[in-house]
């Protein structure tokens, strides 16, 4: 063994044992979304005339390609699941893959613990190559499982064997992203989000060229429409998996190389120094001081999807001849082309809601994150008072939301208006507008469990899981109107179309309040976290 590697099958071991809890939740996601459409298929949709009516459902629906691609076969069970679990497993295995790394590698150098590791026998590539480890075993894990547990609810071996492996390499490929960007980043948070950054890009850009039927370069040069292009339970075509291989190889040297060439604790992108002095004077202040990288990177990241969306809403015209989809549904006299138009662009615009919803819950945990390392006590200390503290941390989440979906919704807005599409201006932008009771809902989700229980602070993530899921999940399985309505979501007007209610939309605004409050009382008077 190399004594660059020295120690590492010992580290592994360990860190395996102690960090192997951390890898249930994303073994669980992957493997339940994959199972559940095997084993809910033949009860929701029992006869030739309920599958044919999901494949009308996809069809008049293109918002739904931006997320799961392109349906290759609905009349099976192992084609639905395909179609529903490959794209969202992927990027789950490769999210959980990349927090892995990023914790095994910047994380341990940010808390000190990897500088411990180090004063022991241990190689200086012995912390990486464990990390890496990990988020191969991790994204194997999820493959096995998956895989075990849709084979043993009905599904298909091959088909199952080989959406199984879409998931493993997807994982693989986040374990070599992250290790690049844990190179590269300052510090963890820095590191992880650019890795995120870079899966949730290619995300999109694989969904944009599939719905938009973009040449078979655009689809070639991003490494998760590889996974899409094993078409599972239709062609099954195993290839496109060495490509994924081949990639994480690539990266893993990329990221060895760049980590014998940085300093101990340090990145390759060095941070910019700080003012001689600070000059947060306020509260409010000192918020916007701490959110104001990622306030930066989100607008730009909204002003892009701006673009991305919008280019996209102006394509649905060429649907209306190409589509049988919507065909069937404006034959049957369901809607016109208005109201079709107005309904996708509050999916789309709902969508965009979604992505706020988690750049701001991601603010509201900056106050959990503060309390762990013991800033905020001393602030307490001062004639800064803990209500006034709190507000303008939930403050800057809250008013993030309205300006992320303006600059978004402004960009979509122009792109409809200029098109053929009944909607002017002003209704698209309205339609953003309107969106953001909803993400301030489930926002206040996060406000509650960090001012009341932050203990669970994964649980701040709720309102965004159970949003996503009933949004774009739901409709899929035929769930009850109750079910859906629980996604403030879906009460949201569709201000092009000919008939909406406000009803709904002041109730979601209601509960959001109540959380809120539920959340302010509980941080005014709980004990802080001590370190």
């Amino acid at each position: 063994m190399s004594t660059a590697t020295v120690g590492a099958p010992t580290l592994l071991r360990t860190s395996i044992r102690h960090e192997a809890r951390s890898f249930a939740p994303w073994v669980a996601i992957v493997s339940i979304l994959s199972a559940s459409s095997v084993l809910v298929y033949p009860w929701v949709f029992p006869t030739e005339a309920d599958r044919e009516g999901l494949a009308t459902l996809v069809g008049s629906n293109p918002a739904m390609g931006l997320i799961f691609g392109p349906a290759w076969d609905l009349s099976t069970a192992d084609g639905f699941n395909a179609w529903r679990a490959l794209a969202l497993g992927g990027l789950f295995a490769s999210l959980g893959a990349i927090f892995v790394v990023t914790k095994a590698t910047r994380g341990q150098e940010d808390s000190g613990q990897a500088e411990l590791l180090a004063s022991g026998v241990l190689g200086r590539q012995a912390r990486l190559l464990v990390a890496v480890g990990m988020g191969l075993v991790m994204s194997l894990m999820v493959g096995v499982v998956s895989f075990l547990l849709a084979w043993a609810c009905g599904g298909g071996v091959e088909a199952t064997a080989l959406l199984s492996a879409t998931f493993v390499a997807s994982g693989w490929m986040g374990t070599g992203i992250a290790a690049v960007t844990s190179q590269l980043g300052a510090e963890a948070r820095a590191s992880s989000s650019m890795a995120v950054a870079a899966v949730g890009t290619l995300f999109i850009l694989r969904g944009f060229a599939y719905s938009v039927e973009a040449a078979d370069w655009a689809i070639w040069v991003n490494p998760l429409a590889w996974m899409t292009e094993t078409k599972p339970a239709y062609e099954d075509n195993w290839a496109p998996l060495m490509l994924a291989v081949a990639l994480t190889a690539v990266l893993l040297a990329i990221a060895f190389v760049l980590q014998t060439r940085r300093d101990f604790g340090q990145g390759a992108i060095a941070p910019a120094p700080g003012p001689a002095r600070g000059r947060a004077r306020s509260a409010w202040a000192l918020a916007l001081r701490l959110n104001r990288g990622s306030l930066i990177a989100w607008a730009i990241g909204f002003a892009v999807l701006g673009v991305v969306f919008g280019y996209f809403v102006t394509s649905i015209t060429d649907l209306l001849s190409g589509d049988a989809g919507i065909a069937q549904v404006l034959a049957a006299g369901a809607t016109t082309p208005e109201d079709l138009f107005g309904a996708f662009l509050a999916t789309i615009l709902s969508l965009v809601g979604i992505i706020c919803s988690i750049a701001c819950v991601q603010m509201v945990l900056r106050v959990r994150k503060e309390e762990m390392e013991d800033r905020v006590e001393p602030l307490i200390a001062t004639p800064v008072s803990r209500p006034r503290y709190y507000a303008a941390h939930v403050g800057v989440a809250l008013l993030a939301a309205p300006v992320f979906l303006t600059i978004a919704g402004g960009v979509v807005a122009g792109f409809t208006s200029s098109a053929d599409l009944g909607i002017s201006f002003g209704e698209a932008l309205g339609q953003a507008w309107v969106t953001v009771p909803a993400v301030w809902t489930v926002t206040a989700v996060a406000i509650a469990v960090v001012g009341a229980r932050p203990k669970v602070a994964i649980a701040a993530w709720a309102g965004v899981v159970a949003s996503f899921a009933l949004t774009l999940l739901g409709p899929t399985f035929g769930l009850d109107e109750w079910v859906l309505g629980i996604s403030p979501y879906y009460h949201v007007p569709h201000l092009a179309t000919s008939a909406y209610t406000w009803t709904g939309w002041v109730v979601v605004m209601l509960v959001g309040a109540l959380l809120t409050a539920v959340g302010f009382r509980g941080f005014r008077h709980r004990d802080l976290a001590t370190s």
